[in-house]
């Protein structure tokens, strides 16, 4: 794909092109270029989000050894995954993402189940992401103004995620272009207030811990005290069907720092989620076999690099060393806790309060533009209940605008279901994960048949070439592992979610899906020329 020496216009030309070979008109307007492309990304993944809130719920469980190497180490691995998704986006740039892919590398069924969930997926991310935005910005609106929003009651939290969302789905509603451009300014937020955070805590904080208290592993929340009853919505307490597993009550009884380690994980696993979204607005993006690979990869590998500094700078200033009271939930947010307790000038306090939530706005700004795009891809192909309806495009905007607004509601809807801000965040991390896996697996295995189609460096120009066999395998296994761990107590809600997600696939394919669902068909060249001459007529008539 030769893109060098070409002019802007010559370069979307070409990506058009690459758009009709593959089926797909051009409907939405072309206006990213690499670093939008990448801070869509970056924002999702967005370090001033899940670090932060579930900066607690890691430390909780195994001390500061879960930043000290668990970090590190969910990083490596997600950089595999990264790069095996890279490749696949460098191969196939449509805003369909991994469902195109899983239909071009194994067919309509692999397709079809990929889809529904990075659909579940994307709505629980969203979910995820500004029903902590609503709890952080409560708690930091109590701090600001000694307002007293009770952040544990479940609905004034989703009161305030729905207030939170009405700007954001309005910018995405109104034109990519306002959204690039917050995206873009979200990077230099993102890493300038990293760096003013940690320069004011280095230099004018408190508590500062030696260097040893890194290596530390301290268990305040014990795995088994728990596990042994979980909630869905407003619902009395369930008592747990996993810990009736024989072995299961031995496993948590003596698990130790290795159990309380691995399931603190997730505070890592969730904040690299959402990186896929650089191909979702591959239709969006210029030169988009480069830049929207490069966007998945990057935007993990920057935040690897500034999350860890955050999060070391942070364990380093916990007051006085006390886990406990850190993640006491009365003190909660944790990182508020070590931020407003280091600071004898409570505006150094009020300054990072600020950065953060603003970062946790953006970062929901841009969750929902890739929500909104991979559901727009697959109504696009009638996967869906409603795809008349969520397919539709606003003639001058060129934006999805049912998508954005069902979308939204249903992310609404789910986080009452959820109850719970660590179950919303484990049901998107393992509904994410199995659609990232999918179609890696299914790449890898035409790769070891030499069936079908596969990723070579003639297909994908950004390719892994000889080390793409052994990062896919590492790439799986990891998703595999993370499938299980985040799906078993204390987040049990989160894998029955899974297991219900699933049986509803299975009676919506068998009752209509195989019947209707023919996948991403192809169109002739003059098919899709003349959708796009009719939206530009569409666009012309309303202007």
């Amino acid at each position: 794909m030769a893109y060098k020496g070409k002019s802007r216009e010559e370069m979307i030309r070409e990506d058009m092109r690459d758009l009709h070979k593959m089926g797909y008109a051009q409907q939405l307007f072309r206006e990213m270029g690499g670093f939008s492309n990448f801070a869509i990304s970056f924002s999702i993944i967005s370090i001033l989000t899940g670090a932060i809130l579930l900066f607690g719920y890691g430390l909780q469980f195994a001390g500061p050894i879960i930043n000290t190497f668990g970090w590190p180490l969910v990083s490596f691995f997600t950089l595999c995954i990264a790069a095996s998704m890279a490749e696949l986006a460098s191969a196939y740039p449509t805003a369909g993402g991994l469902y195109f892919w899983a239909h071009r590398l194994g067919g309509i069924k692999w397709a079809w189940v990929t889809a529904w969930f990075n659909m579940l997926g994307q709505i629980m991310i969203t979910a995820g992401i500004d029903f902590a935005a609503a709890i952080y910005i409560a708690g930091a609106f109590n701090r600001l103004f000694g307002t007293a929003i009770d952040t544990t009651n479940t609905m004034t939290m989703i009161v305030v995620m729905m207030v939170i969302m009405v700007p954001q789905v309005l910018i995405n509603v109104f034109g990519i272009k306002l959204t690039a451009r917050l995206s873009d300014f979200s990077v230099y937020w993102h890493i300038g207030g990293v760096l003013i955070m940690a320069l004011l805590l280095t230099f004018f904080g408190k508590h500062t811990q030696p260097f040893s208290f890194l290596f530390q592993g301290v268990t305040t929340v014990e795995p088994a005290s728990i596990a042994n009853t979980f909630v869905a919505g407003t619902l009395p307490p369930f008592n747990s069907l996993m810990m009736k597993i024989p072995g299961m009550m031995g496993l948590y009884a003596g698990g130790g720092i290795v159990l309380a380690f691995v399931l603190g994980l997730l505070q890592a696993q969730w904040t690299y989620t959402g990186y896929d979204a650089s191909a979702h607005v591959a239709e969006e993006t210029v030169m988009a076999r480069l830049n929207s690979a490069w966007g998945v990869f990057l935007s993990v590998a920057v935040s690897f690099v500034v999350g860890y500094i955050m999060l070391l700078i942070l364990t380093l200033h916990i007051p006085s060393g006390d886990i406990a009271k850190t993640v006491d939930p009365a003190n909660g947010p944790a990182v508020l806790y070590i931020v407003y307790e280091n600071f004898d000038r409570i505006f150094f306090g009020h300054i990072i309060a600020i950065i953060i939530g603003v970062a946790m706005w953006l970062c929901g700004l841009s969750s929902i533009t890739s929500m909104s795009r991979m559901w727009f891809a697959f109504a696009r192909d009638d996967g869906m209940p409603g795809y008349r309806l969520i397919k539709q495009i606003h003639p001058t905007l060129r934006t999805p605008v049912w998508s954005i607004v069902i979308t939204c509601t249903l992310a609404v809807l789910l986080t009452v279901w959820s109850a719970l801000y660590t179950v919303v965040v484990a049901v998107s991390t393992t509904a994410l994960y199995v659609a990232y896996g999918l179609p890696i697996y299914l790449n890898l295995r035409n790769k070891l048949r030499k069936q079908g189609e596969f990723t070579t460096p003639k297909t994908a120009p950004w390719s892994l070439k000889n080390w793409g066999i052994l990062i896919n395998v590492l790439a799986l296994a990891w998703i595999a592992f993370i499938t299980v761990l985040f799906s078993i107590p204390p987040n049990e809600l989160a894998g029955w979610s899974i297991i219900l997600m699933a049986v509803f696939m299975l009676i919506y394919w068998q009752v209509d899906a195989k019947r209707r669902f023919k996948g991403p068909t192809a169109s002739d060249e003059a098919a899709l020329r003349k959708i796009e001459t009719d939206m530009a007529a569409a666009a012309h008539g309303h202007s």
